[in-house]
């Protein structure tokens, strides 16, 4: 029988982790919409059948899908769709503004590479443009998500810590603890605009404590700006339509906070 090459043996690496990563994909889709039910344990099969894909991808993304917390291990084997209170939700953001505070101040007090503090202003500016219309379509707040996505990893990156930058990765991963986790929820609401106007106003005074290397008011500002998630994911959680929303559906309704 013919040994594969070193070259086939990369091709044949590369496609495997192709369908790991698209399996995992779909599976977060399929969990955010509710075709996977918080609570529900994992039918591994019928997720092969499903998706079209061997078991052995299938596995590897039901693996990350738990270590990114979508998922839980269940006592005799297998996986279920995890479920959270509002409590869980609200210290994930919580820790996300508290590593993204440590992170600003660190750039503020080591100095910032000039080449992504350009690349954080370009940004912000893209942002103003968009938030010159006196309303937003779907399009320009799709945008919106994007640019603002963009921004909060620019943060990461002006910190210089690599290993930072892997942590707000990790607590950004669930989709809920994300920077524009609760954006969503904002998008039809008559105070759209005037919550973005907010929010951009943070993001610009946190790129001028770096600049100034003023990293207590730095950290100060982006624990605040947290503060904007955790009054997003209140209204999401309250919103009659909150089954709409993208991951609330996995939010338990009780045991809320105050």
């Amino acid at each position: 029988m013919a040994v594969p090459s070193d070259n086939q043996m990369t091709d044949l690496h590369e496609e495997g982790g192709s369908q790991v990563v698209k399996a995992q994909l779909r599976l977060r889709e399929m969990i955010l919409a509710g075709e996977l039910p918080g609570g529900a344990r994992i039918a591994e099969l019928s997720i092969v059948e499903r998706l079209g894909v061997s078991r052995t991808p299938i596995r590897a993304a039901l693996m990350r899908l738990e270590q990114e917390g979508l998922l839980e291990t269940l006592p005799n084997g297998g996986y279920a769709v995890r479920t959270f209170s509002e409590r869980d939700v609200a210290d994930a953001i919580a820790l996300r503004g508290t590593i993204e505070g440590m992170a600003v101040r660190l750039a503020a007090e080591r100095g910032v590479a000039p080449v992504v503090l350009a690349e954080a202003h370009a940004c912000l500016h893209q942002i103003d443009e968009l938030l010159r219309e006196v309303a937003l379509n779907d399009d320009a707040f799709s945008r919106y998500v994007v640019l603002n996505e963009k921004f909060h990893s620019l943060l990461g990156e002006l910190s210089g810590s690599s290993f930072l930058c892997r942590e707000l990765e990790r607590v950004g991963s669930l989709p809920f603890a994300s920077p524009s986790g609760f954006v969503v929820v904002q998008a039809n609401s008559p105070q759209a605009r005037d919550m973005l106007i907010v929010a951009q106003d943070q993001h610009c005074q946190v790129l001028d404590a770096i600049e100034n290397r003023e990293g207590a008011r730095a950290e100060a500002i982006m624990r605040e700006h947290s503060r904007l998630a955790q009054r997003n994911l209140r209204e999401a959680v309250r919103n009659p339509k909150h089954d709409q929303i993208p991951g609330v559906r996995l939010i338990r309704k009780r045991n809320r906070i105050e």
